[in-house]
């Protein structure tokens, strides 16, 4: 757990998570697909430069092979024409899509035994990363309206606007 007070933006998390990275050597990080405060989907891809480690995007589903250094994991994302797979050696990075997996719920028993364990907590300092953020948000503006379309009532009508109006058909 790493925590500080600051407004961490992707290049800052990424750091801090290398480090972390570095000092326990996991087998497979994984990662959501993107932050709910900035949206960004960056930190995953430059913990994977960070570290040098391959990395499986918007992982919908994984499969784990083998162990020690021969241990591979495929990722399968839902890309627009269908699924595509890779294989990825271990240890790598994962950043998962919503359709990966239905958390489960812990039982209350648990929840009770987890608040009484210990959390190791570091700040960016003990990590030896800055994580300031060098980015201001200047403004976020909606996108410029559009019109409505148009309902044609036959093919003959179609035609004739992709022609006449449009201009897209000769």
């Amino acid at each position: 757990h790493v925590e500080t007070d600051e407004r961490v933006e992707s290049l800052g998390a990424a750091k801090a998570l290398a480090k972390l990275v570095e000092e326990e050597q996991p087998g497979l990080v994984i990662l959501g697909k993107q932050a709910i405060d900035t949206d960004n989907n960056q930190t995953g891809q430059m913990l994977a430069a960070l570290t040098g480690l391959p990395q499986g995007t918007f992982a919908s589903a994984v499969n784990i092979s083998g162990d020690g250094g021969d241990g591979k994991i495929q990722v399968t994302r839902e890309i627009d024409g269908g699924l595509q797979t890779v294989e990825l050696s271990l240890p790598a990075i994962v950043t998962t899509d919503l359709r990966l997996n239905e958390p489960r719920y812990a039982k209350l028993p648990d929840i009770m035994k987890a608040k009484k364990k210990p959390l190791d907590v570091k700040s960016p300092a003990d990590l030896g990363v800055e994580v300031a953020s060098k980015v201001k948000l200047l403004k976020v503006e909606p996108p410029a309206e559009r019109q409505g379309g148009v309902k044609v009532g036959s093919v003959d009508e179609l035609v004739d606007k992709l022609k006449n109006e449009a201009k897209v058909i000769s």
